[in-house]
């Protein structure tokens, strides 16, 4: 996600809407400090401090304290391994790498790769819909760790390939499973992973090359950003816009946040209770990029 003609409708209604989408005020201020990762032998124990980059659109410091102590007994990789078969939004070149040096010709090898920033398991940054907004590598660190809730919506996506999360979905979550933390990663499950053997199927796309697959509901998204705090979304499909839509896109990014596209085995992954790191591609000036997801539990 995006083709050109996407993100000409979304810069016009960031532009039409710019008004919706308040910093908070300790953006001016706005500081970078940054705490180690460490492991014990009980298990992975991972700490993470704040840092930030005084951005108009530089994504919030998470809620709570200063660091965040994880142990797990099971990491889950949320990343599809990438290969030229991979589903692309359409429009989009595919994935391709050669090899440019082997052990036939030297001691090693080496592999020359060419693909989009958005291609396989990938992050958006803000500067992905957002003209000046916050590229990759102004994504404060401290947002990659975070608590993980998994909204489950496989039932109504079965019946309906533009279906989307909506707020009673969140509210549904919630009565079952308890407040979403603040500053969490909320993702969408919609089952999609299955169809991915057949990347036709998977791109869904109409006669005018409009994919159709489930994403987040604009509202639901104007909820999570603003009443939870969450410090990003992602989905199992490739877009968190359900079809012809760049509303999702919009409410998050716009108010600086970031967004995961085509995740993995979120089948595998407790609704609640898990924490997600997100190995973030860090290029300057980088729209976004493919990143390695994982869940521990």
């Amino acid at each position: 996600m995006c083709s050109p003609a996407v993100l000409d409708r979304a810069y016009r209604e960031i532009e039409d809407g710019r008004a919706r989408f308040g910093r908070r005020s300790f953006l001016a201020a706005l500081g970078a400090s940054a705490a180690g990762l460490g492991a014990s032998a009980a298990g992975l124990g991972v700490s993470a401090a704040g840092l930030g980059a005084a951005t108009a659109a530089a994504a919030p410091a998470r809620a709570g304290g200063d660091t965040a102590a994880v142990r797990a007994d099971t990491v889950i990789d949320l990343t599809h391994t990438l290969t030229p078969q991979f589903p692309v939004w359409p429009g989009n070149e595919q994935f391709a790498m050669r090899p440019v040096a082997t052990f036939d010709t030297g001691r090693f090898a080496v592999n020359a790769m060419s693909l989009w920033e958005h291609t396989g398991t990938h992050l958006d940054a803000p500067a992905h819909i957002v003209r000046g907004g916050a590229t990759v590598e102004a994504l404060p660190v401290r947002d990659f760790v975070a608590p993980l809730a998994v909204v489950d919506i496989a039932g109504k996506a079965a019946q309906d390939d533009d279906a989307v999360v909506t707020v009673d979905d969140v509210a549904a979550w919630e009565r079952q499973h308890g407040p979403i933390p603040p500053g969490a990663l909320v993702v969408m499950h919609s089952g999609w992973e299955a169809r991915l053997a057949d990347p036709a199927r998977f791109v869904n796309a109409d006669a005018l090359r409009i994919p159709h697959a489930p994403g987040f509901d604009r509202d639901a998204v104007r909820m999570l950003v603003h009443e939870r705090n969450v410090v990003g979304l992602g989905v199992d499909t490739l877009s968190l816009d359900r079809a012809g839509d760049v509303g999702a896109h919009v409410e998050l990014l716009g108010a600086g946040r970031y967004g995961i596209e085509a995740m993995a085995n979120l089948a595998t992954v407790p609704p609640r209770g898990a924490t997600v790191v997100v190995g973030a591609p860090k290029h300057a000036g980088g729209t976004g990029g493919p990143c390695r997801v994982l869940a521990l539990v």
